[in-house]
């Protein structure tokens, strides 16, 4: 399976690619700088060039060519300002969306976060109010497509450890943390899972194994 992942140099993209390429998928990371290309290589991924914010839709669908999912999991991240967090939260999923229904790829797994609205109301931070407001936009825009396969995935509170493997994921969880090795597990976990298309799932650390919880988001339980 080759999956295209926007954002690759990112924590969990890292950790995403490490875990498909073990598992004998074909994982690959779009990247800003030449110089990430190396971690990528190191992580079993081939390193993808494009710029996010400058691209356009026909130039990143040449790129997802013969892939069968993407996955957005790009983030103006910590400290920028207010108008990254449309250009990439909001702008570059919008973009992947419209590359992947030029390029034919149907499976779209969407990184989004707890509290995303795009009417959400934060007085006490501008910015997180831009960024849940984006992310909340991204999440209707590739949810009103009906060529994509999405999933919106929803993670608490991001937190670093090696993971405990132990999930909560369903439509509306308690507020919480999760691992980033545990939502790039849950990430691989869904790329194999058809059965959570048309699903938004939200994210924490809970009782659960991986599996049994995307199995469970699924139906199969």
């Amino acid at each position: 399976m080759r999956t295209v992942i926007a954002g690759g140099h990112g924590q969990i993209a890292l950790k995403l690619e490490r875990l498909l390429a073990e598992r004998g998928d074909r994982p690959a990371g779009l990247i800003r700088r030449p110089e990430q290309a190396e971690d990528l290589v190191a992580a079993g991924a081939e390193p993808l060039l494009l710029d996010l914010e400058s691209a356009t839709a026909p130039e990143l669908a040449r790129l997802l060519t013969g892939a069968d999912a993407v996955v957005f999991a790009a983030g103006a991240g910590a400290g920028s300002g207010a108008a990254r967090k449309n250009t990439v939260d909001r702008d570059a999923a919008v973009l992947l969306a419209d590359a992947a229904e030029i390029a034919g790829v149907r499976r779209y797994l969407l990184i989004s976060s707890m509290g995303a609205d795009a009417h959400a109301v934060h007085p006490a931070d501008p910015v997180f109010e831009t960024y849940l407001r984006a992310k909340g936009a991204a999440d209707d825009a590739v949810r009103a497509r009906t060529t994509l396969d999405w999933t919106v995935l929803r993670p608490g509170r991001l937190t670093d450890g090696p993971g405990t493997g132990l999930v909560r994921l369903a439509p509306s969880v308690e507020r919480g943390a999760v691992d980033r090795t545990d939502v790039a597990a849950v990430l691989a976990e869904l790329l194999h899972e058809p059965g959570t298309a048309g699903q938004t799932l939200e994210l924490v650390a809970g009782n659960a194994t991986v599996p049994e919880a995307v199995a469970a988001a699924a139906g199969h339980v």
